[in-house]
């Protein structure tokens, strides 16, 4: 009784993909994205991507260390968090307040869920919610692309002090003679000013006159890397835009002078980085095919119409954060049905009945199996 009891699991045959494996791809497949956003904003989105970042994982390493959530830093679900709220927020957000979002984006959104693969609702998407909520003059001031000089001098608003008002970016621009105006984003210019940007401004991104994101031809291209090398499920992010595009086609014809084109309404804005990055978070979306189908065209449905009929320009946000609350009864509803179990099952037993309708249980239960058998033995030529 003195020798050693040593338990051990099965030989279980272990895929060669990992959490790490799959959360370092998404950042790889981000570098380029952060790359360009810093060639178009200078060292102002430089600042942004790595303050931001970096506060995603000191919260991280915090909240490991006391024991309050699973994980670590290796896993790289923090650094995907904190560049992917880095890319949400104009480049000339505060840093104080970039930092800030950051830690509320892994404590509310991860921490007190537990962790990696336990949280219900997309981290960066939580920390961007919450900026929105805070610091809603500070988020909604952008500035425009490609701006001279801006490898060498900060935003002016970056470097703005901790409960200091940021400096006023209208008055910065105009003192490098540039039209204050030209720094409202796409959708602002559609939704407040009537105007409809060019289908090249919003495809390469290249334009120098506005406010404008990553290049959705450059996102799209990164998202085809991570299809091809199955790290992300194609079905959510062609549920997405092909719903908003659909959704878009409809109203554009029945008044094409009220609503701007489907193209407009696919390429503009966050659309394109939140289907391909966001709403494919593995923990808070739908894992059945079905699910991912209906999460995805829930998400276009609700960006279309909170982009015409809110009061912001922008609702990708909101409108992936309420698919991923609806993630639980999607996957209840589209639950695959087990064979047997369906309309099929019903009329496969029913003709296996060895009890006729038409007897009473007393002679049912007189019967012996092998008079049941005799019974529902098929006869030749039937």
């Amino acid at each position: 009784m003195s020798t050693a009891i040593e338990i051990r699991p099965g030989p279980h045959v272990k895929g060669p993909r990992s959490v790490e494996k799959i959360m370092a791809n998404v950042v790889y497949s981000l570098l380029p994205i952060c790359l360009f956003y810093v060639y178009q904003y200078g060292i102002s989105a430089l600042a942004s991507i790595l303050v931001v970042t970096a506060s995603c994982l000191l919260a991280e390493r915090w909240f490991v260390r006391t024991g309050t959530q699973s994980g670590h830093l290796g896993d790289f679900s923090a650094t995907i968090t904190g560049l992917l709220l880095a890319l949400t927020m104009p480049p000339g957000f505060p840093l104080w307040m970039g930092a800030v979002a950051g830690m509320v984006a892994i404590a509310l959104g991860k921490g007190i869920f537990g962790g990696i693969g336990c949280n219900v609702f997309n981290p960066a998407l939580v920390g961007r919610a919450f900026a929105q909520a805070a610091f809603p003059t500070a988020i909604a001031t952008y500035t425009p692309s490609f701006l001279p000089g801006r490898f060498a001098e900060f935003i002016p608003s970056t470097l703005a002090w901790p409960l200091m008002m940021p400096a006023d970016a209208a008055a910065w621009l105009k003192e490098k003679h540039l039209d204050a105006l030209s720094g409202a984003t796409p959708l602002a210019q559609w939704k407040f000013e009537g105007i409809v940007a060019d289908a090249a401004d919003l495809l390469s991104s290249l334009s120098g006159h506005m406010a404008v994101g990553p290049s959705p031809l450059l996102i799209l291209a990164c998202g085809a890397y991570l299809a091809a090398r199955r790290f992300m499920d194609w079905r959510i992010p062609i549920a997405v835009l092909g719903s908003a595009g659909a959704v878009a086609w409809v109203l554009y014809g029945f008044n094409p002078g009220h609503y701007p084109s489907p193209f407009f309404m696919l390429f503009s804005g966050g659309l394109i980085l939140g289907a391909v990055f966001m709403a494919t978070d593995m923990a808070t979306s739908p894992v059945t095919p079905t699910g991912m189908w209906v999460y995805g065209g829930l998400i276009g449905l609700l960006t279309v119409l909170i982009r015409y009929y809110g009061g912001l320009p922008e609702g990708v946000m909101y409108a992936i954060l309420i698919g991923n609350a609806a993630t639980p009864l999607i996957e209840r509803v589209t639950q695959p049905t087990p064979f047997g179990k369906g309309v099929l099952g019903k009329k496969r037993a029913a003709s296996y009945d060895l009890t006729p309708d038409y007897i009473s249980r007393e002679e049912a239960a007189a019967v012996t199996p092998k008079k049941r058998f005799l019974r529902n033995k098929p006869r030749k030529g039937l």
